[in-house]
């Protein structure tokens, strides 16, 4: 009986182990340095000047992700003049073939018109803690760095966005950016799962 009831204590502990992998709601997230698809150096801190970072973790080869990148697109352009900032980080999620599978498709166009990185050996996407393609994390700026303020969804409909009844990233953004906390601070994301290799 004791040795049952050891065995379930551990299968807990692993669990909530696994459940909490990445960055914690509040926690300061560490710079970071990833390459465009011209193989040039973006840091986090490249960013300072942004009140608000929103990090999209994506997918070239992920049909949820190519769902998500006009209304991702038309984000980025409302929130630019208030402050926000947005960023793609194409992680490799399984689905592309090839030996190439970690680089962004130089025939295919960027989203939007802000850095397209790379996250070689899905580095990056590990330190975050994102499993699909697409995910968001909001990243507030402050004196001594960036913290993350929300974690998850873009919003409750990726097939259909004039169905959308919940726009989590948007909401996220408004409160931030008015100088308040974010009331739903993690959404779980509808997308392409990210394998890990």
């Amino acid at each position: 009986m004791r040795t049952y009831f050891t065995l379930l204590l551990a299968l807990a502990f692993t669990s909530t182990a696994f459940a909490q992998t990445g960055y914690r709601l509040g926690a300061k997230v560490d710079n970071f340095t990833l390459k465009d698809a011209q193989n040039q150096s973006v840091e986090l801190s490249g960013f300072k000047d942004a009140p608000v970072l929103v990090v999209v973790f994506t997918s070239v080869s992920c049909p949820y992700a190519k769902l998500y990148e006009n209304r991702l697109q038309n984000l980025s352009q409302t929130y630019a003049g208030k402050g926000a900032r947005f960023v793609y980080v194409n992680t490799n999620i399984g689905l592309e073939e090839g030996s190439q599978t970690d680089k962004a498709q130089p025939d295919r166009p960027s989203p939007a018109k802000f850095p397209y990185l790379v996250d070689e050996g899905q580095q990056l996407s590990k330190r975050f803690g994102a499993t699909k393609a697409p995910e968001v994390f909001v990243l507030q700026n402050s004196a001594d760095g960036f913290y993350l303020r929300y974690k998850g969804a873009i919003d409750d409909n990726p097939q259909a966005e004039n169905y959308v009844k919940q726009r989590y990233l948007a909401s996220a953004l408004d409160a931030l950016l008015a100088g308040r906390s974010v009331a739903n601070a993690e959404q779980r994301a509808t997308g392409c799962l990210i394998k890990r290799f």
